[in-house]
């Protein structure tokens, strides 16, 4: 009877936490703000210390173990872990020396108030590792916890503001390596296994803590910090080429970073992992950053582009140990901050490191097409967002966080002045280091190194969506000489938002262009430098690549983009152009033909890049049919006569890329078979395994006769085992069958299947290609109806990459038509998947438009 009372009374402590819980909204699934809060009041003192017992089969469960310590001053609600798997997973519960039942409820492990004490707790759980996050693959397998993920692998308290120390122990096969957070410090043989212990590593957030194990190769070096790298690239010439570079890189931005920021390299070490399937470019694990393997081996044949964009991502994910690492959100609203710092960084760790690039022009390249992409979508969205639970931070990001906020940190870096900018940041660094930090908190030191208002200032920026369209009103004398000029500002939205902001206009005459700076603080501008000057032959708007916006511009009147001498104002002047049209100010004809001149003429390769996107772009979506098969020819001879002038490797380079996407007649077929044959050899054009690959693939979808045969021989001719089962993985979203391509797409219902994200992204683009879209538009519906469960199962980039890669690859009525009805019949889709679709769909709808105009 004794224990029978005593069970009630347990059951009767833990009825009344889940009441309070549930009234108060702690207990809803995820983790909301209000639970965030509260722990944040109620936990100190932080520490993990976790065992991970990893078998040699990829199928076989992970046991794991764990003990927290921590301080509790408020016990007067349960304590919430998140441990977001099966009840079924936790196996038991120690709370202060005492076993406890399991309470498992919306992805939550309650610890009930009866079994806690003010002050020193301890908690310690076994059970079965979470596989969502562990990302196994058959010799190898890497954690990735951002944003929310940390509880899909193993209890804890998933919030960027409770940083803690992790002490980590591996039992992994003998042959494997391992790399963590901290430095092994123990390691024991037991028949087929190594255990690794390392030792306590720096505080730090959940999504930042990670493990890398698997067969891997090692090499170190110490080019001032010593660093060790774990790599599965085979090919001996891509490590002579690369090794060295990348450790260097690292270097260079650690010192650049310590004298910008005044504060010293901040962890342990810089280690990193280079992983074959890696979802992103890389991800800033404190002490093992993780990148995609093949970004950082080049070899011999990579551009000028390919290793800046090396070297940029290197330098972005070393300034995250600064902006993210050290200093981190307080909650993931503001996870836009650690990635503008990052970009912004990387931009300013590029100069020294590249001294010839015109780094305006890189900056421009790099950050306004992705910018422009989302902000003109009915997706778009500020770059502050809501977030009102955790689970849903990886909508968060995009090109608006990782573009437009960089552009945005420049305009307020001209407008405070670069010293006073640096200042600010030195303060916010020192000031928050191991801790965490809001928009708010920056602004408050920023405002103190300024007269600028930096509220009113970051209120438009930061908190408002959309960008600026500019018109403008110019008069003149009788002696064609301008005697008024005015500029106006209207929110594309329709908004009164007004974007305060610098930038140039070049006013172009036959001997000079006329540079003139622009302070825009009002919805109209009166340039007063203008009075009295000539008629300009043309006014090239954004002529220094500052501001944002669509600008004003002749469209009868295009010849004059490929004289300018300045590559800045070229680059500023074709994206223009390209936003001109998809407002509907430029026919897709006219500006076709300007971006054809410019692979005539374009001598520089980032402008050449913006122009042939542009012209692909424009020709697959734009162009009816008959107005394809009219360019087709002359668009394919003129790039093939190009190739083989006496060009640099860097512009051969892209225009071969251009020309490969699209050689899909008979005769322009027959020449990128021979190329891919390596018959015929074009002078200067240097080509790698990936570029051989790639033209198999288009070669493939084009229906050369010989494709089966061409897949075949580039399936066998692989020595990376990794890039073999990618291709293989990729090879019935190839075939010429229509059936075999239609089973590849069914089968991505099981989420298994879609494992390899970035592989997933490369067959669902070969299977929507233009040229195919007749048998594949029938999955148009099916791949929207997929994409709640995709944004379930998936990383954060992916819900976004399914979209672009399907529907998002379609301009016609028919897809359109499928959109809308999908949003007719589902009125309750979830708005932040909305929002994603509208971005993926942006040029299906400016398509809509475009085509009834050109018809």
């Amino acid at each position: 009877m004794k224990i029978f009372y005593s069970f009630l009374c347990f059951v009767i402590l833990i009825f009344n936490g889940f009441s309070q819980s549930k009234e108060s909204g702690l207990f809803e699934n995820g983790v909301s703000e209000q639970l965030a809060h509260l722990r944040k009041k109620q936990i100190s003192g932080l520490r993990y210390t976790l065992y991970f017992d990893i078998p040699n089969q990829k199928e076989e469960r992970i046991k794991a173990y764990s003990i927290v310590n921590l301080n509790l001053s408020d016990i007067s609600q349960p304590l919430l872990f998140d441990f977001k798997e099966n009840t079924a997973n936790i196996k038991t519960i120690e709370v202060n020396g005492k076993k406890l039942s399991i309470v498992h409820e919306n992805g939550h492990i309650v610890i009930p108030v009866s079994a806690l004490v003010l002050g020193k707790n301890l908690v310690s759980f076994s059970f079965i590792a979470g596989n969502l996050s562990l990302n196994r693959n058959d010799d190898f397998l890497y954690t990735l916890l951002v944003p929310d993920r940390a509880s899909t692998l193993f209890p804890c308290f998933d919030q960027p503001d409770l940083k803690a120390t992790y002490r980590l122990t591996l039992s992994v096969p003998k042959d494997w390596s391992v790399l963590a957070g901290a430095n092994v410090v123990n390691k024991l043989e037991k028949r087929d296994f190594a255990i690794y212990t390392f030792g306590e590593s720096d505080k730090m957030s959940t999504y930042l803590f990670s493990f890398v194990a698997g067969k891997f190769k090692s090499a170190t070096q110490k080019p001032g910090l010593e660093m060790t790298m774990l790599y599965r690239e085979n090919s001996p010439e891509k490590f002579r080429v690369s090794a060295d570079t990348i450790f260097n890189l690292h270097q260079q931005s650690l010192d650049f970073l310590e004298k910008y920021t005044n504060y010293k390299f901040p962890f342990q070490k810089l280690d990193f992992a280079s992983i074959p399937v890696f979802q992103y470019g890389g991800m800033e694990h404190v002490g093992a950053i993780q990148y995609r393997e093949s970004t950082l081996f080049l070899d011999n044949s990579a551009t000028d582009s390919e290793k800046l964009n090396r070297a940029k991502l290197i330098a972005h994910e070393t300034s995250h140990m600064w902006f993210g690492d050290l200093v981190t959100m307080k909650w993931f609203d503001d996870v836009w901050m650690k990635e503008v710092f990052a970009n912004f960084m990387a931009d300013k760790i590029m100069n020294p490191i590249f001294p010839r690039v015109n780094h305006n022009l890189q900056f421009f390249t790099a950050h306004y097409g992705g910018a422009f992409a989302e902000d003109r979508s009915l997706g778009t969205h500020p770059i502050k967002q809501h977030l009102a639970n955790l689970k849903d931070a990886g909508s968060l990001y995009g090109a608006i966080i990782y573009n437009k906020a960089p552009i945005m940190m420049r305009q307020l870096e001209a407008s405070m002045g670069k010293e006073a900018f640096q200042n600010g940041i030195q303060k916010y660094i020192q000031k928050y280091a191991n801790n965490n930090a809001d928009w708010n908190n920056l602004v408050e030191l920023l405002d103190a190194e300024t007269p600028l208002d930096m509220k009113k200032w970051s209120d438009v920026w930061v908190n408002k969506s959309g960008r600026a369209i500019f018109t403008d009103q110019i008069e003149y004398d009788a002696k064609n000489r301008i005697t008024s000029f005015e500029i106006q500002q209207q929110a594309e939205d329709k908004s009164e938002n007004i974007w305060p902001q610098v930038f140039q206009i070049g006013l172009l005459y036959a001997n000079e262009v006329k540079v003139l700076s622009i302070n825009i603080n009002d919805k109209n501008t009166a340039v007063k430098e203008a009075i009295g000057l000539e008629k300009p032959l043309a006014i090239v708007y954004n002529y220094n690549g500052f501001g944002y916006g669509v600008f004003p511009l002749d469209g009868n009147n295009l010849d004059y983009i490929s004289t300018l001498k300045d590559e800045v104002a070229r680059a500023s002047s074709y994206s223009n152009l390209y936003e001109n049209t998809l407002l509907g100010n430029v026919s897709p004809e006219k500006a076709f033909n300007c971006f054809l001149k410019a692979i005539q003429t374009e001598e520089n390769e980032l402008v050449l890049r913006i122009a042939s996107n542009n012209l692909n772009t424009i020709y697959w979506r734009f162009l009816t049919e008959k107005q394809q098969n009219k360019v087709q020819k002359q668009l394919e001879g003129i790039l093939y006569e190009r190739l083989q002038a006496n060009l640099s490797p860097n512009i051969k380079k892209t225009l071969f890329g251009l020309f490969t996407s699209i050689a899909y007649s008979d005769s322009a077929k027959a020449s990128l078979y021979k190329v891919w044959n390596r018959e015929i050899s074009i002078p200067n054009l240097k080509l790698n395994e990936d570029d051989y690959t790639n033209m198999a693939m288009n070669l493939a979808i084009f229906e050369h006769p010989k494709a089966d045969e061409i897949l075949e021989k580039t399936r066998t001719s692989f020595t990376n085992p990794d890039k073999q089962k990618r291709f293989e993985f990729l090879l019935p979203s190839l075939s010429k069958d229509e059936s075999v391509r239609n089973a590849f797409i069914e089968s991505l219902k099981e989420d298994s299947n879609r494992e390899k994200e970035s592989w997933v992204s490369v067959g669902l683009a070969n299977v929507n290609h233009p040229l195919r879209q007749g048998s594949a538009q029938k999955y148009i519906r099916f791949s929207l109806d997929l994409i709640d469960e995709i944004q379930r199962t998936g990383d954060i980039f992916f819900p976004k990459d399914w979209l672009d890669n399907t529907v998002g690859k379609y301009s016609s009525k028919y897809a359109f038509d499928e959109v809308q009805r999908f949003l007719k019949e589902n009125p309750n889709f979830s708005p932040i998947l909305k929002r994603k679709l509208f971005q993926s769909t942006d040029l299906l709808y400016k398509a809509q438009n475009i085509k009834k105009e050109t018809e």
